[in-house]
């Protein structure tokens, strides 16, 4: 194999917990992470010289070894001492700096195409153990599918598949800092939690209102203050027919849940001419095999 084609799903958080901030300043988390239709693609080609070769159709994003596909491409060359370079082609799709895991994705992606263009025969757990040190995220971004997520997010158990769902994804045009959210967030004076059991017990019962009932993120109670256009988001969406609507990691992006393929279209439609939102998605659940 000298060529692969991959795809980089998106995820979303169904519910994101802090449980305390540790002594060592890391956070615990209970989350439920799910994949959406949402993704990148990616191209990697094997060449002779000993490079790595990034291009993005994104003018500002980096590609050098401040991109994460760049840091999981020589991660692998590094430990495995290969010589023989690679190009990486990718195409964004999946909003920038969203809370949604792209870059985490991407940098799955290149972990698996790495494994399959050398012939490396890494177990998927020997992969995830790898993601580890690019981000807390990319574990996961490896596993794919539904999965409860704890720890400081690298503990996963995975779930049954939620049921297939519309899912509208909306990023408004502000950047969000990950690390400002967590410094902001008084973890251990959070009065109330989200109820993640709850969530778990629904996926498995395939109960859509019951994982829509339960939809929360704790992280909102820093970023919902800062950016009042969240708040008007979710509203807009749960007016428009969505069961219930939550952001998604540290955000900025807010997603609905609908039950109904019409009126999320409808709604879809009404939200880019509300203009509250740079980039407006309709997608869905998705929770199959790499492609």
């Amino acid at each position: 194999m000298d060529q692969i084609r991959l795809r980089a799903l998106a995820k979303i958080n169904l519910g994101l917990d802090v449980v305390r901030r540790r002594d060592d300043g890391y956070h615990e988390v209970r989350m439920i992470m799910q994949n959406i239709g949402l993704y990148d693609s990616i191209f990697m080609q094997k060449i002779d010289s000993d490079e790595i070769k990034v291009s993005t159709n994104l003018y500002y994003l980096p590609t050098n070894e401040n991109n994460l596909v760049y840091k999981a491409a020589k991660l692998i060359k590094d430990e495995f001492g290969i010589k023989s370079g690679v190009i990486i082609e990718l195409q964004k799709h999946i909003p920038v700096a969203a809370g949604m895991a792209g870059g985490s994705s991407d940098a799955a992606a290149v972990l698996y195409g790495m494994n399959q263009l050398f012939s490396l025969k890494l177990t998927k757990q020997e992969l995830m153990d790898r993601g580890v040190r690019i981000g807390a995220d990319v574990p996961y971004c490896i596993m794919r599918g539904t999965a409860l997520s704890e720890g400081i997010g690298e503990i996963l158990t995975p779930l049954p598949p939620m049921p297939r769902c519309p899912i509208l994804i909306a990023k408004p045009g502000i950047s969000v800092s990950t690390k400002y959210v967590y410094e902001h967030l008084h973890a251990n004076e959070l009065t109330r939690h989200p109820d993640i059991d709850g969530i778990v017990a629904a996926i498995k019962a395939k109960d859509i209102h019951g994982v829509a009932d339960r939809l929360e993120n704790v992280l909102e109670t820093v970023t919902e203050k800062e950016y009042p256009v969240i708040t008007e988001l979710k509203d807009f969406m749960k007016a428009h027919g969505a069961l219930n609507a939550i952001m998604s990691g540290s955000g900025p992006t807010v997603f609905g849940i609908y039950d109904d393929t019409a009126i999320a279209e409808r709604a879809c439609e009404e939200l880019k001419a509300a203009g509250l939102a740079k980039q407006v998605i309709l997608t869905e659940t998705f929770h199959t095999g790499r492609d």
